[in-house]
This record gives structure tokens, C-alpha cells and sequence, in this order.
């Protein structure tokens, strides 16, 4: 599988990655200093294979580069957030596991 470099897409609100020529991606929206995601989403043809994984990791190392919070609102993310402690730093307050 050929995963490209991490993105934010601005224009559509979401964080994405290209596997196998297809997009995951993470819709968000941004308040003050904290990034609220939303939904997470890859293509049936890539699930089990890591990429949601890549793709949130990603995007809580961009949040932490950028001094902002996430708040997952999204359930994929909080049970990646529950699993990865070490990204407790990035959290929003009452999320931190």
C-alpha cells in the first residue's frame, strides 16, 4: 500500500491521507484553539490496514505542532485517544484518558 505525505484540507474541513490512490479522511471544524473531530472515514477497500490509525495519529501530531486541542467527538478518534496515551497532551480537557 502506497500511503502520500498528510494534508489539511482547508476548504472541505478535513485532515487526509492518499492509500492505494483513494482518500481517508477526518472532517473537523476549528474553534479558537481547538480542532473538534467529527467523522472519520476510509474507503472499504483500505479498512484494517491501519490508515484510519496513520491518519489520526497525524493529525494529533499537526494539532500539537500548531499548539491546538482536539476534542474527539468522533468515536474512532476517542478509542484511538483511549489506546494511545501518550497523545493525552494534545486533549481537550475531560477527554485526557
Amino acid at each position: 500500500m502506497i500511503v502520500s505525505d498528510f494534508r489539511n484540507n482547508e476548504a472541505e474541513s478535513q485532515f487526509e491521507i492518499e492509500a492505494d490512490g483513494q482518500t481517508a479522511f477526518v472532517e473537523y471544524y476549528g474553534k479558537d484553539e481547538k480542532i473538534f473531530l467529527t467523522h472519520t472515514e476510509v474507503p472499504a477497500e483500505l479498512r484494517g490496514q491501519g490508515v484510519a490509525a496513520q491518519l489520526v495519529e497525524n493529525t494529533f501530531k499537526y494539532a500539537r505542532d500548531k499548539g491546538l486541542t482536539i476534542v474527539p467527538l468522533c468515536s474512532y478518534v476517542a478509542n484511538f485517544a483511549n489506546n494511545h496515551p501518550e497523545w493525552a497532551m494534545v486533549l481537550s480537557e475531560g477527554y485526557q484518558m
